[in-house]
């Protein structure tokens, strides 16, 4: 019976060659996201901002612009218009209005009836498809709570590294876990996607991913520091790395197929979900050899596990460190 490879069974590539370059890369990457955050920021969605989302749908497509002046007069505050799919083939025009209500004293419902009103007036056939109110109180502990998520995860992440493996392991994988979840948080504020609570699911997710390729790895790699105890840990890790090769390379086809078709088949709720996602697993599967790997490589490890090897020499791109 044939099976599909997409690599050889045995492949001897040196990754740990341009080891210095792609750290390089990384840091640039890590840097870029965190000025991209300090002067960019964040699009934060209602989950954060507080605020209501209205969807709404009318049969024939009108232009943003009316809605928007017709809701400029409604006086409900900042007003958002933004044009979405339909993904249920009716062909409806969709719209996510934002209303910035968080800050209003009586609450969201006096503007969400105002709105309704004045919606039903400009456009008599449009539709109310669904109505989301969060307060500012609300999205203040939702900012606490999805940042605390993140921490704790981290912190679980590296303790468990850290008991199954060495402590130079556990580092490495919380350094590849903050890389990946910075430069992904990085993306979306260079294209001003909106951030809410689902992109926190979405790190969090990736932050799954990553963990379990880099666990993949530092897994056989330990295999073969007992079993080749006097090959340099630069080829340890090589040989880690190819002999994972086509797990590595099968995992995230597969999940890259599914994310695609959720990206372009699922309706627009998902959107950011599922960008963030496939974002991630490639910045995961990178991580998990040139940020995960390249600091365990720097850092040494011992070759029996009870004494430290002494001939476990750095070496980024052919040169000891």
């Amino acid at each position: 019976m044939r099976h599909l490879r997409l690599v050889p069974d045995v492949t001897s590539i040196d990754f740990m060659r341009y080891t210095r370059f792609w750290l390089i890369v990384s840091l640039i990457g890590v840097i870029g996201s965190i000025g991209l955050l300090a002067t960019r920021g964040l699009n934060l969605g209602v989950d954060f901002r507080g605020g209501t989302l209205i969807m709404a749908a009318t049969p024939e497509e009108q232009p943003l612009s009316v809605w928007r002046d017709v809701l400029g007069d409604v006086g409900v505050g900042e007003v958002g218009v933004t044009e979405i799919s339909d993904d249920t083939g009716q062909g409806r025009h969709m719209v996510l209005i934002r209303l910035g209500t968080a800050d209003m004293e009586e609450g969201a419902a006096p503007a969400v009836d105002a709105t309704r009103a004045a919606l039903s007036q400009a456009f008599p056939e449009v539709q109310i498809l669904q109505v989301d109110s969060v307060g500012g109180k609300v999205s203040g502990e939702l900012v606490r709570a999805g940042f605390l998520a993140v921490l704790l995860s981290f912190l679980g992440i590296m303790v468990y590294i850290w008991l199954r493996f060495e402590w130079q392991f556990a580092i490495g994988a919380v350094l590849s876990l903050i890389h990946d979840a910075i430069v992904t948080v990085g993306v979306f504020s260079l294209l001003q996607l909106e951030f809410n609570l689902t992109i926190v699911a979405a790190v969090l997710t990736v932050v799954g991913y990553s963990i379990n390729d880099t666990v993949v790895v530092f897994d056989r790699m330990r295999e073969n520091l007992r079993k080749y105890k006097k090959m340099p840990l630069r080829e340890v890790m090589n040989l880690a790395l190819n002999e994972t090769l086509s797990r590595t390379i099968m995992t995230s086809l597969t999940t890259l197929i599914a994310l695609f078709a959720i990206y372009w088949f699922s309706g627009p709720v998902v959107h950011g979900f599922a960008f963030a996602v496939i974002f991630g697993v490639l910045t995961g599967t990178y991580s998990s050899i040139y940020v995960a790997g390249a600091t365990v490589l720097w850092l040494g490890v011992k070759r029996d596990w009870s004494k430290p090897d002494a001939s476990a020499g750095t070496q980024f791109g052919g040169a000891k460190v």
